[in-house]
């Protein structure tokens, strides 16, 4: 995958192309994200915050590795950024936790919807907020669909149940996956600034995600005995840690080079397709009418929210130290 991948990452970025090279680069990643729900169906054992802290948790360390020559050849430049280095690994190691949280206390298709359909919105008051960037009338009408389309394929199926711990704990569910959407957005947000400052998309990941999968590690010890209880649990932590997780974030951070992070969390959306398809196909569910039509309306979403060729992403020009830096890395990739 890396050396293929690796290479047309490079040619497309130089393109006029670019943008539409990344936004498929956050398909192919949300395709990945989408499969962690099946997955986690074969270790009923294993507690979400077990799986979220060795999915996010180990996934990160391994970003960190995977960029170690690029973390070391760019640290000057990561370290004059550290506060939104740290910003973006609080916010990773936030998410996996709330967001697993918010579906144990208020259920998988309200946590689900939530979370995921929340990203988008936030992404785009942080972006407007910090970076003064406006919202386009296309992006919005995009936005308002995929919410629609995640919500309608979130509920399908799933009748309405009682929470555990009544309505207090829904309440709590609801808000957890508020706070999962909004660190979800952030870290989006706080690499995207990073690889625009003039780091590359690899040691930008590999900080974030790496010192984020740091902060996880104490959960993971506490919570993730039952990984070690049997191989079938263990393959699924690793499994969840190694594609989805550290493959789907490595293209998730190229698709970040190229476009702005409220167009990739829309296009995130795409995940609740693929989670539900996978549902269907693997688990064995059923999915009524609705369900189809909001899988549907998903995927139209993503042509009107996906970037044009015109619709290229321009950064600050970074400083000559900045470019020196982002030169040391053997096979860096370019960034607009």
């Amino acid at each position: 995958m890396s050396a293929s991948a690796g290479s047309a990452n490079g040619s497309a970025n130089g393109s006029s192309n670019a943008p539409l090279w990344g936004a498929l680069c956050v398909v192919a990643a949300s395709v990945l994200w989408g499969t962690t729900g099946t997955a986690a169906t074969f270790a009923p054992s294993v507690s979400p915050l077990a799986v979220g802290a060795v999915a996010m948790g180990v996934g990160g360390l391994l970003q960190a590795l995977y960029a170690a020559n690029a973390i070391t050849g760019q640290w000057p430049g990561l370290l004059a950024r550290w506060r939104l280095v740290s910003l973006g690994a609080v916010a990773v190691a936030v998410y996996p936790l709330a967001f697993y949280s918010s579906m144990r206390l208020s259920g998988v298709a309200v946590g689900t919807v939530v979370s995921i359909g929340s990203a988008p919105v936030a992404a785009a008051l942080i972006e407007r907020f910090a970076d003064g960037k406006l919202l386009t009338r296309r992006w919005m009408a995009g936005a308002v669909l995929g919410v629609s389309g995640a919500a309608l394929l979130s509920f399908a199926g799933h009748a309405p149940a009682a929470s555990p711990g009544g309505s207090w704990a829904s309440l709590a569910g609801i808000a957890l996956g508020l706070l999962a959407g909004a660190t979800y957005a952030l870290y989006s947000w706080a690499a995207h600034r990073l690889i625009g400052g003039g780091l590359s998309s690899r040691a930008a990941m590999g900080a974030v995600f790496g010192l984020g999968g740091l902060l996880l590690m104490p959960v993971l010890a506490v919570t993730g005995r039952p990984l070690l209880e049997s191989w079938v649990n263990f393959s699924v932590g690793a499994y969840m840690a190694l594609v989805p997780m550290f493959a789907g974030y490595v293209l998730f951070g190229w698709g970040l080079a190229r476009i702005r992070a409220s167009t990739a969390t829309g296009i995130s959306l795409l995940e609740t397709v693929v989670a539900a398809l996978l549902a269907v196909l693997v688990v064995g569910e059923r999915l009524p009418p609705h369900g189809w039509l909001g899988a549907a309306v998903v995927l139209f979403s993503l042509f009107i929210m996906a970037p044009r060729q015109s619709a290229r992403v321009t950064f600050p020009s970074p400083s000559p130290a900045g470019e020196r830096l982002a030169q040391q890395q053997a096979g860096a990739q370019p960034h607009e």
